[in-house]
């Protein structure tokens, strides 16, 4: 895909291909039985919308910080580099023409920086780029960055770390207690591993048996704050005796390898499916830039720069696309692809820049859908 440099880790600018790189991620796919069989029944055109749902992210997080360097918002919470781990683990879910009648729709609950599960699930680039600009015609009516819809199957977030966990749980339990067949998934950062009410809600799942699938966001740092300074296990196996802790199913997968993703995803979902929920998953990535727009540079003082270099020979885009053509596809079919999602995004922008010139939300629209109890 294209590469922008004035927008991306230059780290990803550079990037040229070590087949070390590429073997080893084919070998992370191969590594697990169970993993490796759900990989191979995929069909070209599965792993191709695989590969579009990574650079249509990739491609949203460059046009939202573009928007901010020209003014246009303030600032954006992207997930460059974790772009995998939400891309793989929302392709396990019935998603559009899939979901079948509504009532037996997965959902999933994103953080801000899984916005590209909206997109898998049907939300609009544009619709991404309206609720950032506050526009009256936005997912949240110019009220709130934190945007879904659910009936796209997409919960918005709750800006309070953690506090999603139980909200999704209640939402799994609910469709247990209906006799649906239905999943529920959300993301939970390293930082917010933290919050009591994480462990609450994990423990509430584990207890009622909830069809929902946790994934533990590992990008090594909550905030400004590395993971070693509040995480006990860091170095030491992080997460991955959580799911035991909790009594539940999971396991650890590659965060920046989409198929390892998506087939870890597809197990925990299945075992939901079949009443053998919850699932907790960890994805192991790694941020490659600020907590958002605004202190990009502190990310850079807040880790060696090998740890970037590191980490940047892994990104997820680049490795699925040369592991792609080493199984058959076409540079010329890949290149189709990421044209056809750049247009996307890019008719997108151009959506959502008239919705910020034309539809902003009148000041007296503040209290509508306000509502107030008791009183004289």
């Amino acid at each position: 895909m294209q590469r922008f440099a004035a927008f991306d880790p230059p780290e990803y600018t550079a990037w040229t291909r070590v087949d070390e790189d590429v073997d080893a991620y084919r070998e992370t796919i191969a590594r697990d039985a169970s993993r490796a069989a759900v990989v191979a029944a995929l069909n070209e055109e599965s792993r191709l919308s695989l590969y579009r749902g990574l650079v249509r992210n990739r491609l949203t997080d460059v046009a939202l910080k573009r928007m901010v360097r020209q003014g246009v918002i303030s600032k954006a919470w992207l997930g460059t580099g974790e772009e995998a781990s939400t891309i793989g683990p929302v392709h396990a879910l019935r998603r559009g023409a899939d979901a079948g009648r509504a009532a037996q729709r997965d959902v999933a609950a994103p953080m801000i920086r899984n916005g590209g599960a909206c997109l898998e699930l049907g939300m609009s680039v544009a619709d991404t780029l309206r609720a950032y600009m506050g526009t009256m015609d936005g997912p949240s009516h110019g009220r709130d960055g934190h945007y879904g819809d659910l009936s796209k199957g997409v919960l918005a977030p709750i800006s309070h770390v953690g506090d999603i966990v139980p909200v999704v749980t209640g939402i799994a339990l609910s469709f247990r207690l209906r006799g649906q067949d239905a999943v529920a998934m959300t993301w939970i950062g390293d930082g917010s591993t933290k919050a009591g009410v994480a462990h609450e809600g994990l423990n509430f799942a584990a207890v009622q048996g909830a069809p929902a699938v946790f994934i533990i966001q590992n990008n090594q740092v909550a905030l400004g704050t590395r993971l070693e300074q509040h995480h006990a296990a860091a170095g030491r196996g992080n997460f991955a005796d959580w799911p035991k802790a909790y009594g539940m199913w999971g396991g650890v997968f590659d965060g920046n390898n989409v198929l390892d993703a998506y087939a870890a995803a597809v197990l925990a979902v299945t075992r939901c499916r079949n009443g053998e929920g919850p699932a907790l998953l960890v994805a192991e990535t790694f941020r490659m830039g600020g907590h958002a727009t605004h202190d990009e540079a502190e990310a850079r003082h807040t880790f060696p720069p090998s740890l970037f270099s590191s980490w940047g020979r892994r990104d997820p885009v680049a490795l699925y696309e040369e592991y792609l053509c080493d199984s058959g596809v076409s540079r010329a079919r890949l290149a189709e692809l990421a044209a056809d999602a750049a247009a996307e995004v890019e008719r997108g922008e151009a959506d959502a820049l008239e919705s910020r010139a034309q539809r902003m939300p009148a000041g007296s629209s503040a209290i509508d859908g306000v509502y107030a109890t008791g009183g004289s």
